[in-house]
């Protein structure tokens, strides 16, 4: 669960789960002080780091040499009726082509991602 509140300067919104903290924020061009993420890019950084968790784990579990893994995500809103995200993975280590393949194949079936595929519902008041 995650609680959001209010902050001074005018849309700074620092949010919790009661261990963790961040911050996030709009544009000044949209009123806001530029001092925290911005809710989209708050998605995008879910689903980077999850598919890079991902990767890691499943190198760990299966002793691929993976020595690093780096995940770009950017979110496309210019579709009307439609949000796609794009990601870039890029992997470093002594891996072999199978390695590669696998750990890209994997990459694709990150919890974050298969949450985001299914049907999507929002209720409001439900604790």
């Amino acid at each position: 669960m995650i609680i959001a509140g209010s902050d001074d300067p005018a849309y700074r919104t620092p949010f919790t789960d009661n261990e963790h903290h961040g911050v996030a924020d709009t544009t000044r061009e949209k009123g806001g002080s530029g001092g925290g993420f911005w809710p989209h890019h708050l998605l995008e950084a879910a689903l980077a780091t999850c598919i890079n968790i991902t990767l890691r784990k499943y190198a760990d579990k299966h002793g691929i040499p993976l020595r690093e893994a780096s995940t770009k995500v950017t979110l496309d809103r210019s579709h009307p009726g439609e949000t796609i995200f794009n990601y870039v993975v890029e992997l470093a280590g002594n891996l072999t082509e199978p390695q590669r393949t696998a750990l890209l194949q994997v990459a694709g079936d990150c919890p974050v991602k298969q949450t985001l595929l299914k049907k999507i519902s929002f209720k409001y008041g439900v604790d």
